[in-house]
């Protein structure tokens, strides 16, 4: 019962185990961390820098085409109002040659006297004149319109264009400088957060270099340009209006500094996030076992918390910043208005002058308010930019890159060390090699040996040059290392580690990557060698057989025999063996192990093992401890110095080493086909429920336009003093409006920032606890490893949150501003407002297949960009395996093809979008030429006046600018619907076996009996293998089955089983007399204690680390201490500076093999588990750690249900029942006497040991 009330600890519990994991040194924030605006382009060539000038100067004249076309106001409203305001100025001599002699005009008779003259001549000659003036003003706005399709496309296409290259030379290069650094970068620097910085970072520089920096300078050419017109036609006015200006340049400098700000802060925690997604996902199995799903949510949501209050705070400091800027805005519309009256009193200024300096202002001002948005990406693009600058700028103290050292032609290969000191970077106060010494000739074995954490690894990497010493030196045929080409060096040596990778493609490809240049044929004798050909043949697909994420289609020992061959294939001059055997069982070890001594003639080999029988036959044995040397000689001499070595010896003597091999046969797919035509909008309709009622700005622009036209009323008005009324009325109405827009600004951005962030959040959180849920199978899948998952994770719900947001109120105010602007339109005349709304379905076809196009392209821009993820994810998580191949340029260019097929689509999108864009802006130029022409005939015939005339304009306008906007973001909302619809299909997809289910029996009284009956197996994603046949096996409570076999028999699928990763194809898993199925899950993993052979550890502190055994609670330190002792580390544990809150880097790469395997033999009895399952468990401890762990393993297995596998016979001879398997059933059980006194398959196992 104690532990069912473990498993109900709320969240509570979890976000105080969260706090304990993630603190994190918060030093003084400095000044804000961005690049100068030149340096976002420092990736661009002659011909990049071509396309950007001409699709500057394309968006110049873009820009300055609407200011322009102001001209057309002024002009028409002095010929429309050219009656009044004779009348105000005494303007009568043109009426007299249509006047009677003796008729004198003037203010005070006008009306009088002017019924006597000839009106319809003048009416006749002034109509002529307005209708030319029309058709001319017309044939301008036609003109212009043309031109901006030309503009419109140069503008979009030639920025995308011109940001697509740029952007696929960043990705290569930031890739290729990250596998360029030395191993110590990858110590100080996780590698998720690396891998996240290559997507998020380079997509938000990839928006702020693009067509968002042509839209800019769009809007600050109709800046400048309505400035100049407006110096030109009216400088006083515009002065009166600038003197608000410096206040306004403040405000914009504030707002991009914030931003830019605010966005550095938000990527680092989505970065930090990222490296949670990635550690996760690369050990799902681990996390599965342990129950950590929920702690992992937890864990991933602080950072998402943190990411999300920086976007809101943002989002509310954009909206006060930006409705200070429209405040400031309309004060200059009242300051403008007030003086324009006066100089009309005052200088007779013509109404058509005062509006044409007015609507230039006005459409400055505007314009820089519509720049913004885009300057705030440019400002994002800025923050994004120096970290990733920063990356590519940092210098490698050992370059891969540098092709300068010596390359002899004739490497014997004679290696000395001498004196030889030496710390790891990240744990700088912890010292490895202490005048280490000792030399190893050509054509000699060397074997180091010692207790683990002594330094035996290390010399191994100092050899590849991961690491420079920090005193004395390396020498490889009296050359220093370092002076020698890295790439050169490395090709000849040949490394097999304890932990093969192996890499997602096939075992041929594997192999090859030792040898590019190798046939079939060599690549087949370097199998033979390694005993794997016979293996790799029985496969369906032979050597063209997917090897699955760092090879989990594979047994341990079919890991470790194609590594191998990966290395005999390059033939080196110096073999380097850490623990090469140690996964093999001991049939394929004699084999592999004669082939290794067969391949070491005339080479230098220096070998790390701890099964010492592996080494008697070398030619010189160094014994290391502490860094140091401590004996040195053959087998036989150091066994007659009774010394260490001895010890060793005698040691493993007492117990019976033996090794088989141990397989991990991992997952498979599983085949669920998810219709991709669901329906997007419930994605969003969550959202829009909290943000729809907010936008309140709805339509303050239509009202304005509104305003502003019965406002030039005012100006015809005579009356000083009524004239001066009505304009104070003005002036007051635009500081209201000015303030209301100040708070509805900062409403609408910082509720919308809320929803945004709120729901790329709630996305993320729930993409990441979805993808928690699924079977292990669907891991197994090509398509959804590790890199595919975290580019998924970290694009699709930007993309949805790209779409909504701030942008909702967006859309939500052009929606407003195209429905008020209709509707005053229609009232104040219907007809020409239908002619203008002929032109709107050329826009909504225009802005559909903007999004019908681009949606095409951003579904094939997003599988290639997930290809492209898993590379990077692959390569950097493995960079010690990347270096030692020297394959930094394979990846490279691997990398650079994926993004080829990427960068094409973007080439082809450019070019459509801008002849849309184009088009688009187009339409409202030729639709005002159509409204000018019908409107004149209109107020021509009397039906209209001018007045009306202009209103319906300005109405359909600002209405037409609000389209305009809104299908800019046409990329956006592509991106967002194709990205909806796949989080939509993962959020429908059902588990086979859904590992957060809490569904489900849990046994209160579950004493450890566990049947296995008639189980047939086979892989999901190859089941033509059969794993499994016909597999029966009884487990009595508190007994030892101890599983031995070849590899590929089943051991480890067995293990797998019991830990539900899978369902068996056919029979049953009964515990305690219930389906495996019918049990909680969460539960009956709570039973289990796990340890495998390739233990994961997290990057975390070792305390974190044996606490992540019971996720369920806060475990307490006397408990850790408890569990290290029992595990034989904590003596170790408290020799290092940081003790417990030592961080043993990305998946434990801070500690030897032994401590890793020693701190997960702690982390699963810290759960003190009923059931314990030991997949070789001790398989890289030395003699003597082996010894005290074993005993602490048998002690700990007392009472409960075990069940083990091993190579070492020894380990598992006093077990209850032994059980042989081969091809997937058993051949043999019983006690180790009984099974020896058969002598039949295990007897021949166990005489193989001898």
């Amino acid at each position: 019962m104690k532990r069912l009330r473990h498993l109900r600890v709320g969240s509570s519990h979890l976000r105080e185990i969260i706090k304990k994991k993630d603190r994190v040194h918060e030093g003084k924030k400095g000044p804000a961390e961005l690049v100068g605006f030149l340096s976002l382009f420092r990736f661009a060539t002659q011909r990049e820098f071509f396309y950007m000038i001409i699709g500057t100067i394309a968006a110049l004249a873009h820009g300055a085409a609407f200011p322009l076309m102001l001209l057309v106001f002024g002009n028409l409203t002095d010929i429309f109002t050219g009656r009044t305001f004779d009348l105000c100025t005494e303007n009568f001599t043109k009426y007299y040659e249509f006047c009677p002699p003796g008729v004198e005009l003037n203010s005070d008779n006008f009306f009088n006297e002017i019924t006597k003259c000839n009106l319809s001549a003048a009416n006749m000659t002034q109509n002529m004149n307005f209708l030319g003036k029309i058709r001319e003003q017309s044939i301008w706005l036609t003109i212009m319109g043309c031109g901006t399709i030309v503009v419109g496309y140069f503008q979009v296409s030639f920025w995308s264009i011109a940001c697509e290259r740029q952007t696929r030379r960043l990705r290569e290069t930031l890739l290729r400088s990250i596998l360029s650094k030395e191993i110590a970068y990858f110590d100080t620097h996780k590698t998720g957060q690396l891998s996240t910085r290559l997507t998020e970072d380079v997509n938000k520089v990839h928006d702020g270099t693009g067509d968002k920096v042509g839209s800019a300078l769009q809007f600050v050419a109709a800046f400048f340009t309505g400035l100049i017109l407006g110096f030109i036609r009216g400088w006083k006015l515009t002065f009166v209006i600038l003197s608000v200006s410096p206040l306004l340049f403040i405000s914009a400098y504030i707002l991009t500094t914030v931003t830019a700000t605010m966005t550095s802060q938000e990527l680092k925690s989505y970065a930090k996030a990222g490296a949670i997604a990635e550690e996760v996902f690369s050990s799902i199995r681990t996390v599965f076992a342990y129950n950590g799903a929920a702690y992992e949510s937890n864990r991933y949501e602080k950072h998402l918390s943190s990411a999300r209050i920086s976007g809101i705070r943002k989002g509310g400091l954009n909206g006060l910043l930006m409705g200070a800027v429209w405040l400031l805005v309309f004060c200059t519309y009242a300051l403008g208005f007030w003086y324009g009256a006066k100089l009309v009193r005052d200088e007779k200024f013509s109404i058509g002058g005062i509006l044409i300096v007015f609507f230039s202002i006005i459409t400055a001002v505007f314009s820089l308010g519509q720049a913004a948005p885009h300057l705030q990406s440019v400002a994002q693009a800025r923050g994004a930019a120096f970290t990733l600058w920063q990356i590519i700028d940092t210098p490698s103290t050992i370059s891969i890159n540098n092709s300068n050292g010596v390359k002899k032609e004739d490497l014997i290969g004679d290696i000395k060390f001498t004196n030889v000191n030496f710390v790891y970077p990240s744990r700088s106060d912890v010292s490895v090699l202490n005048r280490l010494s000792f030399a190893a000739q050509r054509g000699q074995t060397t074997a180091l040996v010692g207790s683990s954490g002594c330094g035996k690894s290390t010399c191994m990497q100092l050899l590849q040059r991961f690491y420079d010493p920090i005193d004395g030196s390396v020498e490889i045929d009296g050359i220093q290392v370092s002076q020698y080409n890295l790439t050169w060096l490395r090709q000849h040596i040949g490394v097999v580690s304890q932990e093969p990778i192996l890499f997602q493609t096939t075992i041929k490809e594997n192999i090859l990557f030792g040898k590019m240049t190798a046939t079939q044929d060599e690549i087949v004798q370097a199998a033979r060698m390694a005993n794997a050909h016979d293996f790799i043949m029985e496969l369906p697909d032979k050597y063209d057989t997917l090897v699955g994420e760092r090879g989990a289609q594979l047994s341990g020992g079919q890991k470790q025999r194609i590594a191998i061959a990966r290395a005999l294939i390059r033939n080196p001059r110096i073999l380097l063996l850490d623990e090469a055997t140690s996964a093999l069982d001991r049939e394929s070890e004699g084999i592999v192990q004669d082939a290794l001594d067969r391949a070491s003639k005339g080479r230098t080999t220096i070998v790390i093992a701890h099964r010492l029988s592996t080494i008697r036959n070398a030619s010189k044995i160094i014994v290391l401890e502490k860094g140091l040397v401590i004996e040195e000689g053959n087998h036989e001499t150091l066994m007659n110095a009774r010394g260490v070595y001895h010890g060793l010896v005698e040691a493993q003597n007492l117990r019976m080493e033996n090794n088989d091999q141990k397989e991990l046969e991992n997952d498979e797919d599983d085949d669920i086909s998810i219709d991709n035509e669901l329906n997007q909008s419930t994605l969003i309709s969550d959202h829009n429920k909290s943000g729809h009622n907010r936008s309140i700005k709805e339509d303050q622009i239509s009202q304005k336009a509104d305003q502003i036209d019965e406002s030039q009323e005012v100006f015809e008005e005579c009356d000083p003093n009524v004239q001066e009324k009505r304009v104070l009325n003005y002036v007051l109405f635009f500081i209201g409006i000015g303030l209301i827009t100040l708070f509805t600004m900062f409403l609408q951005s910082f509720l919308f920032a809320i929803s945004g962030e709120t729901l790329t959040q709630r996305l993320r959180s729930r993409i990441f606890q979805t993808l928690l849920q699924q079977e292990i199978a669907y891991f197994d899948q090509p398509e959804n490893n590790t890199g595919a998952l975290c580019t998924r994770l970290a694009t699709e719900a930007s993309d949805v949150q790209g779409a909504t947001g701030i942008r909702i109120g967006t859309m939500l105010q052009n929606i407003a501003n195209l429905g008020v602007g209709i509707i005053l339109a229609l009232f104040y005349g219907w007809s020409l407002t239908l002619l203008m709304l002929a032109f709107v379905p050329f826009m909504i076809v225009a802005g559909f297949l903007q999004m019908y196009l681009l949606t095409g392209f951003a579904n094939k821009d997003k599988k290639a960009l997930e290809n492209a993820g898993k590379i990077t994810v692959e390569s950097i998580s493995n960079i010690r395996t990347v270096a030692q191949l020297t394959k930094e340029k394979h990846f490279g260019d691997e990398y650079c093809k994926l993004l080829d097929a990427c960068f094409k689509n973007s080439i082809r999108r450019a070019h459509i979008f801008g002849l849309l864009f184009g088009f688009t802006d187009a339409i409202m130029f030729f639709g005002m030429a159509a409204l000018f022409s019908f409107g004149a005939w209109r107020v021509q015939q009397g039906a209209m006046t001018f007045e009306n005339v202009m209103l319906i304009l300005n109405c359909i306008l600002f209405g037409a600018m609000a389209v305009g906007q809104a299908s800019s973001m046409a990329p956006d909302y592509s991106k967002a619907i194709n990205s909806s619809k796949k989080i939509l299909g993962l959020f429908q997809r059902v588990p086979k076996i859904d590992n957060s289910s809490n569904t489900g029996k849990m046994l209160e009284n579950f004493d450890g009996e566990i049947d296995l009956n008639n189980l047939e197996f086979h892989y999901p994603n190859r089941r033509e293998v059969q794993v499994l046949k016909n597999f029966n096996l009884t487990i009595e409570p508190h007994k030892q089955i101890a599983l031995v076999g070849s590899s590929g028999c089943g051991k480890s699928t067995i293990i797998q089983l019991l830990e539900h990763f899978y369902h068996p194809t056919s029979g049953q898993i009964l515990i305690n007399q219930n389906e495996l199925s019918t049990l909680n899950l969460q539960w009956w993993r709570s039973q289990i204690g796990f340890v495998s052979q390739e233990p994961i550890l997290f990057d975390a502190t070792i305390r974190e680390n044996i606490a992540y055994g019971d996720t369920s609670r806060v475990v307490s330190m006397e408990e850790i201490e408890h569990a290290a002792k029992s595990a034989n580390i904590h003596e170790f544990i408290t020799n290092l500076p940081q003790q417990y809150e030592t961080n043993v880097g990305s998946k434990g790469t801070q500690l030897s093999g032994g401590e890793k395997q020693r701190i997960a033999i702690a982390r699963a009895l810290i759960r003190n588990p009923k059931v314990l399952l030991l997949d070789e468990a001790t398989s890289a401890l030395d003699a003597e750690n082996e010894r005290i762990v074993q005993e602490a393993l048998d002690q700990a297995s007392k009472g409960r249900t075990t069940i083990v596998i091993a190579h070492r016979l020894s380990t598992i001879q006093n077990s209850d029942r032994i059980c042989v398997l081969r091809r997937g059933h058993i051949v043999e059980s019983g006690k180790h006497d009984e099974l020896l006194a058969r002598k039949g398959y295990y007897y021949r196992l166990a005489q193989s040991n001898k």
